[in-house]
């Protein structure tokens, strides 16, 4: 699993507060720098906010570490595209919904995202364990790939500069 040189932060609605749990009793057991930023039980919430809240930590978290992650995001809700949508409003964050192992790869390799979204009623506790190893351990590749973040990160800026 990760080094102790990254932290991760964990955050879900509801619908994910189950598998949340899971998650985090998996990444405790395996000593890794864990946050958890909520909810803190099954009583019902609304994901926009968990999912602000931890993207904003983690875009903070990143700001001065030339492109090399030193924090992740973990967010779930019931099919992770809500968290995923709120997520990726935030500048700096590239957050990927993840269904499988290569997603979680290609997610690091290409994108350099940092932070993996699930819907926790479609992926399993060791599904989502899986694809959390093989996006912490995963490095990006840059490259092609560094060129595509650099128009990405231009779509915050007026529209005139995207090209």
């Amino acid at each position: 699993m990760p080094n102790s040189k990254i932290s991760i932060l964990l955050g879900s609605d509801h619908a994910g507060f189950v598998l949340k749990e899971e998650i985090k009793k998996n990444l405790k057991k395996n000593n890794t720098n864990l946050k958890d930023i909520g909810i803190y039980s099954y009583q019902y919430s609304d994901y926009p906010i968990i999912a602000f809240e931890l993207s904003k930590l983690v875009a903070k978290n990143n700001l001065n570490f030339n492109k090399k992650i030193k924090c992740f995001g973990i967010l779930i809700c019931g099919t992770g595209i809500g968290v995923s949508i709120v997520a990726n409003k935030i500048p700096g964050i590239r957050a990927a919904l993840c269904s499988n192992e290569y997603h979680a790869q290609m997610a690091r390799k290409h994108n350099n995202a940092n932070i993996i979204c699930f819907g926790s009623k479609v992926t399993s506790v060791p599904d989502s364990i899986k694809m959390i190893k093989i996006f912490l351990e995963t490095d990006f590749e840059g490259g092609r790939h560094e060129i595509r973040l650099k128009q990405i990160e231009k779509l915050n800026e007026p529209q005139e500069n995207l090209m």
